[in-house]
């Protein structure tokens, strides 16, 4: 039996579809059709309001997570607590992840594992079989170093100081690996230099670097790192580029408790770079990380850009940008150094963020880097934890990856 509301609203609809010139054989059909549509997408815009309401109470609307902004000028994020929830769209690498309680190398070689199984691995098999140095050795040794990524230059420049060292003796197998922990240690500190010290003002670290290495994660991290320290950090979002990037940061910059600057999406990063630099010496504050664009390093006009963004930061304050960090992912091998060459063209890189370098079995691209570039690696990423990205020390690096093979 039908409700009589039910009647009278197939009739009015019947009449509606009569005025608009509907045969009267095909109204009682339309108007069912009609009334179902229109119940149809009432349901769906009920269900779309209850889920909108939903991601509001969780704290996960885009509009919560992004600062208001007036067209044209910067938005200076004051200072938030780290713990707000995470913005949709971000990197999951971003979300930290908190570690247990280990020694500084457990982690080191934990984080290393899969070069240490593959590198090492080989190497206590090569010197473990053959007893005295020989060219066999030598070739089989050339081969385990070119496939952990150390790159052939590296590798000729090894195999020539393990020559000048044993060619001729007697030196058993285990002298011999020894003297290759040596020698890799030794190209890994010859770089390694302290950070300058800046006299006045604010220091500014400018981050460059293709996209998806990382880049964004690891600026959050370094501000996580410095703010621990007690110093005053300010972000300026110059990757204007990417879609959310501006956003990311900004998640990064509330959850280290530092502030940001930063400008609508497409906007000039030069200009940004300009108004960051003046905010960090108004507010005084100790530190400045400036992101950029992840650009293709082989795209001229975009390095050009880069270097745009160089000049402002030098013309509004002296020696700036004072250290510029190339981060790189070191998964992609050879291809990360082909990245450090082109950017070292482009910009003065004075050190390199190697991320990732726990997903990896060819960490010698980390050697690679430091001999063939004498560019000093000043960071590595040795898994997800904030403080997975640690400041890289040579022989912390080389007693992680090394200690315990004897090679016999």
């Amino acid at each position: 039996m039908n409700a009589p509301w039910l009647d009278q609203l197939l009739q009015k609809t019947q009449s509606l579809l009569g005025a608009i010139g509907v045969a009267e054989a095909s109204r009682p059909v339309g108007a069912l059709i009609l009334l179902y549509v229109c119940a149809t997408l009432i349901s769906l815009l009920f269900v779309f309001v209850v889920w909108r309401i939903s991601r509001r109470k969780s704290g996960l609307s885009v509009n919560e997570t992004t600062a208001p902004e007036k067209s044209g000028e910067p938005v200076v994020q004051e200072e938030k607590r780290p713990d707000d929830s995470i913005a949709i769209g971000m990197d999951p690498e971003a979300e930290a992840v908190v570690a247990p309680e280990v020694t500084v190398l457990e982690r080191m070689r934990s984080g290393l594992g899969k070069t240490r199984d593959s590198l090492v691995g080989r190497l206590d098999g090569l010197f473990g079989s053959q007893s005295r140095f020989s060219p066999e050795m030598i070739e089989e040794l050339e081969e385990i170093l070119i496939t952990s990524d150390f790159g052939m230059p590296t590798t000729q420049a090894l195999v020539r100081a393990l020559e000048e060292r044993f060619s001729g003796s007697d030196a058993p197998s285990s002298e011999i690996y020894a003297g290759l922990k040596e020698e890799i240690s030794l190209r890994l500190r010859l770089v390694a230099v302290p950070d300058r010290e800046i006299a006045a003002g604010p220091k500014v670290i400018m981050m460059v670097g293709v996209n998806g290495v990382g880049k964004t994660t690891t600026i959050g991290k370094l501000a996580s790192r410095y703010a621990a320290d007690g110093k005053k950090v300010l972000l300026g979002a110059g990757d204007t580029f990417r879609a959310a990037a501006a956003e990311q940061l900004e998640v990064w910059a509330r959850r280290a408790g530092v502030d940001i600057v930063r400008h609508q999406e497409g906007g000039d990063p030069a200009a940004v770079a300009f108004d960051a630099v003046k905010a960090a010496i108004a507010r005084k504050s100790d530190l400045l990380i400036i992101d950029t664009a992840g650009r293709l390093h082989t795209k001229a006009n975009l390095m050009e850009e880069l270097k745009k963004v160089c000049r402002v930061l030098g013309r509004e304050l002296a020696g700036a940008p004072h250290q510029t960090l190339l981060v790189v992912d070191a998964t992609t091998g050879q291809n990360a150094l082909a990245q450090a060459r082109l950017f070292k063209e482009a910009v003065d890189v004075d050190g390199i963020v190697l991320t990732k370098l726990d997903g990896t079995a060819k960490g010698g691209i980390v050697v690679a880097i430091s001999n063939d570039l004498k560019i000093p690696v000043r960071y590595i990423g040795i898994g997800e934890a904030i403080d997975d990205l640690r400041p890289f020390d040579p022989d912390l690096f080389a007693a992680a990856l090394f200690d315990g093979s004897d090679g016999a």
